[in-house]
């Protein structure tokens, strides 16, 4: 019975997989029933029964949010071509979309964001994709490493998670404007707080880009740097919007059975990549834990 449940979650996950990769494409109830290998006749009650919303209510959740992305975060495509991209034929009929999803016109939403708007949108996405995307973490899947220390520029976010957007905004506008490139310069979070504390104000992380040039400190911006030493790395590869999992992992169970000790600095991570730049499930992530 358990390999059973196994396989058939395996398929549902290769659906999720499948949609994700092919956001651009036709995504109709034969077709996608069909990846999973599954009759389309029953396939739409299978689905809305495993996560809690319909094919087509998951597809236009998911062209939404890379739509949002695209607006709030690269300046590179126009309204009128992401509207395309999300499966609009016009760019009037996806502004009605948007406005109807998130309160705003999506040239509004590219300037100013309503992010805690944004979040509720997009927690039945997220709730169905928490369902069966989690992974399972063994020893085996973490290495130990000499890390040396890297020097970055801190772009501190204190504050409510629900704003964190706003601070992600400004940070990748001020390292486009310092030519400090994902591809050039790493990427990294340090977490300074639980990601929920039970206060929103407490929450604190920094956004860290590797960079070994003069930093001209301003109110948001200051050198600094991650300390080189042992670490434990953990791989993450998708939904790694969420690495709480990951986290609790590395302290709850890894940490204890290892016989290791952690060091006194916070637990972070490098960003390998991104989306929209790769579908969510191909999203990377090594979160560090450092070590004595």
């Amino acid at each position: 019975m358990k390999a059973a449940l196994r396989t058939y979650h395996a398929r549902m996950r290769r659906v999720l997989d499948h949609i994700d990769r092919h956001l651009d494409r036709d995504l109709d109830l034969e077709s996608v029933s069909g990846i999973a290998a599954f009759s389309k006749f029953h396939f739409h009650r299978q689905f809305v029964a495993t996560f809690g919303l319909s094919v087509h209510r998951y597809v236009q959740l998911a062209r939404m949010k890379r739509a949002s992305y695209r607006l709030a975060y690269s300046d590179a495509q126009s309204v009128t071509d992401i509207a395309m991209d999300a499966g609009y034929e016009a760019p009037d009929a996806f502004a009605r979309a948007f406005r109807q999803r998130f309160g705003q016109s999506p040239s509004s939403f590219r300037k100013s964001p309503d992010w805690e708007t944004w979040l509720a949108a997009f927690g039945p996405l997220e709730n169905a994709r928490n369902k069966l995307m989690q992974t399972t973490f063994t020893a085996m899947d973490v290495t130990i490493r000499d890390v040396p220390p890297t020097p970055v520029a801190i772009f501190e976010h204190r504050g409510d998670p629900a704003t964190l957007g706003a601070t992600i905004q400004r940070f990748i506008a001020w390292r486009k404007a310092a030519g400090l490139h994902p591809k050039t310069n790493p990427t990294f979070n340090v977490w300074r707080s639980e990601r929920c504390p039970e206060q929103p104000a407490d929450y604190s992380v920094d956004l860290c880009v590797g960079t070994d040039q003069p930093i001209e400190p301003n109110s948001e911006v200051k050198a600094g740097e991650i300390p080189g030493g042992r670490c434990a790395v953990l791989r993450v590869v998708g939904n790694t919007h969420n690495l709480e999992p990951a986290a609790l992992y590395l302290y709850r169970d890894w940490l204890p059975a290892s016989g290791e000790e952690a060091r006194d600095f916070p637990i972070y991570c490098q960003r390998l990549s991104f989306f929209p730049e790769v579908p969510e499930h191909e999203t990377v992530v090594e979160l560090f834990l450092p070590l004595k």
